[in-house]
């Protein structure tokens, strides 16, 4: 006796198996190769753009590393790239940005990823703007998108998630600019904490160190957010 099975899926929509794609696709890169092997509807959704510009892509520490070799992974990586990806835009951003010390592209991309709500995006492009001298508009800029991300509670997340990527992917070729007296934030004459945020730092560092409980809060009892968006600086640029 023969047993015929029936299936729905071809008459599935293409715009429904795109969705259905980009879902997993934002889940694991493991899971979308999957679904792309089970029929011929699944692997022409996964050639969308917007699935690729979905993808999520693992940590570093997550990565495996032959996927750097294989021609194929690295194909794929490419046109997440080219339809936009933010995580891949994020940190091409940061190579070009503090290892090829080319501004222009490094700012071009974080701003791409950031309005896509890319919170380390955001994070690495205020502390960008916020290192400028030559922009006093881009400066200020910088100071708007930090109280967003201070008052959001993400600079934490964030500076962790700059770390990762900067010490895992290229360890010792990350050269992030020194500050120069004329990049403080804050500049005014009657803030009691102006010019100390250096100073702060590095006792929190030391502490660190030691592994005293001084090690934590960071500047949060500081009541001049300038002076905080000063500390964030002294964060970032020490992070490679």
């Amino acid at each position: 006796m023969t047993v015929e099975y029936f299936s729905n899926i071809a008459f599935i929509p293409n715009d429904i198996w795109v969705e259905i794609t980009i879902k997993v696709a934002t889940d694991s890169i493991r899971d979308l190769c999957s679904l792309r092997m089970t029929c011929k509807a699944a692997r022409d959704a996964g050639e969308a753009e917007i699935v690729h510009r979905s993808v999520s892509i693992p940590p570093p520490h997550a990565t495996p590393w032959w996927w750097c070799l294989n021609p194929e992974a690295k194909r794929f990586f490419d046109r997440c790239m080219v339809a936009g990806n933010p995580e891949l835009l994020f940190r091409e951003a940061l190579r070009e940005l503090f290892i090829r010390r080319n501004e222009n592209a490094g700012l071009q991309m974080l701003n791409s990823a950031t309005n896509t709500e890319h919170v380390a995006a955001k994070y690495a492009l205020t502390m960008t703007l916020l290192l400028r001298t030559d922009d006093n508009d881009e400066k200020q800029r910088g100071l708007k998108l930090y109280r967003e991300l201070d008052a959001a509670g993400s600079l934490t997340d964030c500076k962790a998630r700059c770390f990762s990527i900067m010490t895992i992917s290229w360890p010792g070729e990350v050269q992030i600019p020194r500050i120069e007296e004329q990049q403080t934030v804050c500049a005014s004459p009657a803030c009691s904490t102006r010019g100390h945020m250096p100073l702060l730092y590095d006792y929190r560092r030391r502490a660190a160190e030691r592994n005293s409980v001084h090690a934590f809060g960071g500047p949060a009892h500081i009541p001049c957010i300038k002076c905080r968006a000063d500390y964030e600086m002294q964060a970032f640029v020490n992070l490679a």
